[in-house]
């Protein structure tokens, strides 16, 4: 029910007061100067208090933006140990451009404003941000708006899904040459790191990732079957990881000499904790002479090489672990003389040809 009461203020200016009361809710006040104003509210608030959607939009006005990324942090950022750096950064850098707007501020008007801040900025390596990493700054404010929307009703709606995402350049393949894979074994088997050697050629052979190597223990190895399976990986689900040829042997050596006071299968020389990879790392890149190449490109090198070797999109993704095949699309073009062998085989068939 709704009541407009007219009053004059203490300068002898007159204003209506609207209130709408409802059973079982909480009132919702409204100064206007203007009668016109004063019903037309009344009547949008009636409406909404229908459909369930004033109190959502009462909320988004009592609450800031800080106060939904604190209570973020403090009940859900616990639950995603994997990025929770990632998304405790993402969220500080909101707090400190919007962090006093009030919800029904976050508007996708106000996103968009932020966006182009964001890109106009640069890392801390001095270097231009670039559109993928807004997209995925969006994501993570984009958990904490759906949470006000959908769990804590300080929203009518999560704001941050009505603004447009960047669009991403292509996914960055650099593989080793043969010379440049020879070459970097090489300097990795004369390498003082006893681990060294080892996590490059089952990195090469397998596909794993840096984290997934490092972490990785002897009780989740069976050397017999020449299997290792992943518990914990990446995107939330377990894997099981053939381990073929050199891999295997070099594994199985490396078992002989492992050490007894840790299950790590690369534990770190001098404590027990895992290995410190990057030193060793980059002095075996400069020594072989290898430039513009990361430790995470030897997944995409061991990707390209099963690409090369006829293996499938589906196969592709098998191996890395990927949900969808939209991430292995990028190494498509390393596979199109067998897509081209399939098709030819495809038209003998139907054409006789």
């Amino acid at each position: 029910m709704g009541t407009i009461n007219e009053k004059k203020t203490k300068r002898g200016k007159v204003v209506f007061d609207a209130e709408v009361r409802r059973t079982g809710q909480r009132s919702l006040y409204k100064r206007f100067n203007r009668l016109t104003d004063a019903k037309a509210w009344v009547q949008d608030t009636e409406s909404s208090l229908r459909s369930g959607r004033a109190f959502a939009q009462t909320e988004a006005q009592r609450h800031t933006l800080t106060e939904a990324i604190e209570r973020y942090i403090l009940e859900e950022v616990h639950k995603k140990p994997k990025v929770l750096q990632d998304h405790l950064r993402c969220l500080a850098w909101f707090k400190e451009q919007a962090g006093s707007k009030y919800l029904s501020e976050v508007t996708p008007a106000l996103l968009s404003q932020l966006k182009g801040l964001f890109l106009r900025g640069i890392t801390r390596f001095n270097a231009p941000r670039k559109p993928q990493t807004w997209n995925r700054y969006l994501s993570v404010l984009s958990c904490v708006l759906q949470l006000c929307a959908q769990d804590w009703e300080w929203m009518e709606f999560n704001t941050a899904r009505r603004v447009r995402r960047e669009r991403e350049a292509p996914g960055r393949v650099r593989f080793l040459s043969n010379e440049e894979r020879e070459k970097l074994l090489e300097v990795c088997q004369k390498s003082c790191s006893a681990n060294l050697y080892p996590i490059v050629v089952l990195a090469l052979s397998t596909g794993m990732r840096r984290g997934e190597m490092l972490s990785l223990t002897w009780d989740q190895i069976d050397l017999g079957s020449g299997v290792l399976i992943l518990e914990e990986t990446k995107n939330g689900e377990r894997r099981r990881v053939s381990i073929r040829g050199r891999a295997l042997e070099v594994l199985r050596k490396h078992a002989k000499v492992r050490r007894i006071d840790t299950n790590l299968v690369f534990p770190s020389e001098t404590k027990d904790s895992h290995f410190s990879l990057d030193k060793p790392w980059y002095r075996a890149l400069r020594d072989a002479g290898i430039s513009n190449f990361r430790f995470h490109d030897l997944r995409h090198s061991a990707a390209s090489y099963l690409a090369m070797n006829g293996a499938t999109m589906l196969q592709i993704s098998e191996v890395l672990g990927h949900k969808t095949l939209q991430m292995v699309k990028r190494y498509s073009h390393f596979a199109e003389s067998e897509i081209a062998d399939v098709v030819e085989r495809m038209n003998k068939k139907i054409f006789g040809d």
